[in-house]
């Protein structure tokens, strides 16, 4: 057995306990997805400048990803940078950039140690060549790990996604190995940048703000949103553990009544009022 390393002076006794009473609870999710925002307010409220609110924003993404792999959630989907993003100050940006790569290079050999995979999603090529760099390097080192998959999302945007999804089938039907009466919904997520992961259960947006900001339109169709007041640089596991038990405390129908059950007993039901 795999003997992982990974230590937290956050992980006391008493986190334990609460981790083992959220894992009896309810369901678990599989997949948990963030929007991390309101690193530059939270940086205004202790009178510094944006980039002090990314570089703290670091530390909750190190305590989140930990609490995550210690519960056994698989997947862990983090919105780190959009496309819009771009139009931000080009010393924010290039800030924002040293700040990803440092990290990298921090948390790499911790990532592996705990067999954490590091995946990205995006237009990465738009990335300056050392993000590319070090982004190749950490996914090489960690590809065949498999306890939790961390992906940030880079240069992304959903409607991106889509269009890149139309594009690739439109080759297909183009070059004859695709008929568009056979294209479905199943076929659109096989062309999604996750395609291979499932989508969120969990949907996570902090600072407040009631938005979707174009980040994984198409996946989050059945995704449980939690919206919190609380700045990302002071989301920690305790907020993670308010959200996964609101999701646990919530009925997924995915459209339908509550295991069908009002559908199954509805002959039933119209019989017994036409007897009457």
């Amino acid at each position: 057995m795999k003997e992982y390393s990974l230590t937290s002076k956050n992980h006391s006794e008493e986190d334990k306990l609460l981790q083992k009473q959220l894992s009896e609870s309810g369901e678990m999710p599989c997949h948990i997805a963030i929007i991390m925002d309101g690193n530059g307010r939270w940086a205004r409220t202790k009178g510094n400048i944006r980039l002090h609110g990314h570089k703290a924003g670091v530390e909750s993404v190190r305590d989140i990803t930990e609490a995550c792999t210690q519960m056994g959630v698989r997947h862990l989907t983090l919105y780190a940078f959009s496309t819009e993003n771009w139009r931000r100050p080009s010393a924010e940006v290039s800030g924002l950039m040293n700040i990803l790569v440092d990290a990298l290079r921090d948390e790499a050999e911790t990532l592996h140690k705990n067999d954490i995979q590091f995946v990205t999603i995006g237009q990465i090529d738009r990335l300056p060549d050392h993000c590319q760099t070090k982004i190749a390097e950490v996914k090489e080192l960690t590809k065949e790990n498999s306890r939790l998959q961390l992906c940030l999302a880079l240069s992304y945007s959903g409607r991106w996604d889509i269009t890149e999804a139309v594009k690739k089938i439109a080759v297909e039907v183009k070059e004859g190995r695709l008929q568009p009466e056979e294209i479905n919904d199943q076929l659109i997520g096989a062309h999604l940048s996750t395609a291979d992961v499932p989508d969120p259960d969990l949907i996570i947006r902090t600072s407040g703000e009631y938005r979707i900001s174009n980040f994984l339109l198409w996946q989050l169709a059945y995704s449980e949103l939690y919206i919190t007041k609380t700045y990302w640089p002071d989301f920690r596991r305790l907020e993670l553990y308010k959200a996964i038990k609101s999701f646990q405390e919530r009925e997924r129908r995915y459209g339908d009544v509550k295991n069908g059950r009002l559908i199954r007993q509805a002959p039933a039901i119209i019989k017994s009022l036409l007897s009457d």
